[in-house]
């Protein structure tokens, strides 16, 4: 478009970032051209730049930790990177075999690769265990359709929670089989996983009949370690849990 004798020129940059005009008056065409072609290399510089910032960013956020690790009794949360000296000796859950509900062997082969929810009960826990066990219910629906969830209740009383009590007791309260395990084994064996691989501290918590009773619920990652801890009594606590798992879900995709 020619305007009082000027000649104006419209200089479009890449479709995929943004349009932009840049129009300009002058008398030698040449001198208009060289102007141009200054522009717009400016422009695609920029233009590259931008898309080293946005995959730095992308990069960053990759290796974002977004929830942190529990390393030892002390429950502190830390976040540590991958590339940090202390990641290859974050702790985690130990070995351990169990019968369920359903008379099967459970082992930390079972959960290999899996996020889970572990905590600590007994069936005729008439205190904080209706609670929790409806808190459970409710982290077992959300992710009742997602095979790497899954749900780890241990019994501190195995004397009295024998496989079929365990058994009665998933029946009455909708416990999914091979969702949530109920499990049982020997009382030695419950109490040393709970203070060495969940640092349940066994003097702090003993309550009725001198019995483990811990209100926690402990959020386990795809390589058996702890990434959270909350009271499972809480309904805020809870729902922070399942939005927990659902990040925890993110950082491993």
């Amino acid at each position: 478009m020619i305007f009082n004798g000027g000649l104006w020129l419209a200089v479009l940059v890449h479709p995929h970032c943004f349009a932009f005009r840049y129009l300009f008056t002058v008398k030698n065409h040449k001198r208009a051209m060289t102007r141009v072609h200054t522009f717009k290399s400016i422009l695609m510089g920029c233009w590259l730049l931008a898309g080293l910032l946005l995959m730095g960013c992308r990069d960053n956020r990759q290796a974002t930790i977004d929830l942190p690790f529990y390393r030892n009794a002390a429950m502190t949360p830390e976040w540590i990177a991958e590339s940090s000296d202390d990641y290859a000796s974050i702790h985690r859950v130990g070995d351990f075999s169990f019968v369920d509900q359903d008379g099967e062997r459970v082992t930390e082969a079972d959960f290999e690769g899996k996020i889970y929810v572990a905590n600590f009960f007994f069936v005729h826990c008439a205190a904080i265990c209706p609670t929790m066990r409806t808190n459970l219910a409710k982290i077992q629906e959300t992710y009742r359709d997602d095979d790497a969830v899954l749900l780890l209740s241990h019994t501190v009383m195995p004397e009295t929670d024998t496989v079929p009590v365990l058994q009665n007791y998933a029946t009455v309260n909708n416990v999914i089989s091979g969702k949530w395990h109920l499990v049982t084994g020997s009382r030695e064996a419950v109490y040393a996983l709970a203070r060495e691989a969940y640092f349940a501290d066994l003097e702090a918590d003993l309550a009725e009949d001198n019995i483990l009773h811990s209100e926690n619920f402990f959020l386990i990652d795809q390589h058996r370690r702890i990434r959270g801890v909350y009271n499972g009594t809480l309904p805020l606590d809870v729902e922070r849990l399942i939005e927990d798992i659902a990040t925890l879900k993110k950082e491993s995709a």
